[in-house]
């Protein structure tokens, strides 16, 4: 079947059709929207670093460093998680706009209330070490990839990330998994080898989940 022309001899597209080059263009969430999800998601990522905490596993990441801080000094894993991202907000704000910022700020504060305060909800008398590997693994990355899609991230390594992409063309999913290596590489000197193992599996079980689901130019930080 021909293509129909108009005047000037430019092929007219029937409806539901778009020439190669033409790119999707995904409407930009509402406030609100954004708000929503990234509850949901941090509340996913608290449980899944709840299960990790509970064994004695370590995440990579500013999360990470985290756990590791907590677990050699009286503060809590919230109380730390937030005073190492202040710096990085700071860039955010600069760098990648006030509304990447503050959907960040909302994910860290909720990921840190939600890791120090679920016992009070939530009491787990016994996890099998392989499954809380797994399931947080999982947690964590399909709570960073809702993230993602809603101009958010789990700051630290993940602002300087989104800026090396943005700036100095960078892969962003590289820096971080640059990030994740060097955190879980300290546990080796603080956690039993049979833990640092399970950390590794975990770490690679959220890098699957985020490598198969989130695609490059799917969705855009602008």
């Amino acid at each position: 079947m021909s293509t129909p022309e108009n005047s000037n001899n430019t092929p007219v597209l029937d409806a539901g059709e778009l020439p190669l080059y033409a790119k999707p263009v995904t409407p930009r969430h509402k406030l609100y929207e954004d708000l929503v999800a990234l509850l949901c998601a941090s509340l996913l990522v608290g449980l899944g670093i709840y299960f990790f905490k509970t064994v004695g596993l370590i995440v990579g990441g500013t999360a990470g460093l985290a756990l590791i801080i907590s677990s050699v000094s009286p503060f809590s894993f919230g109380v730390v998680y937030s005073l190492l991202n202040m710096p990085f907000m700071l860039l955010a704000y600069l760098k990648l706009g006030w509304r990447f910022t503050l959907n960040t700020f909302v994910s860290v504060s909720v990921i840190s209330a939600v890791a120090d305060n679920l016992h009070y909800v939530l009491d787990i008398t016994y996890i099998n070490p392989v499954f809380a590997a797994v399931s947080g693994g999982v947690m964590i990355g399909l709570g960073v990839l809702a993230m993602f899609r809603h101009h958010s991230s789990l700051g630290g390594a993940g602002i300087v990330g989104f800026y090396l992409q943005k700036y100095h063309g960078v892969r962003a999913g590289r820096f971080q998994m640059l990030v994740d290596v060097v955190v879980v590489s300290v546990g080796f000197f603080l956690i039993p080898f049979k833990l640092l193992a399970l950390s590794i599996l975990g770490a690679v079980v959220m890098n699957m989940i985020i490598a198969i689901n989130h695609k490059n130019g799917r969705y855009q930080v602008e």
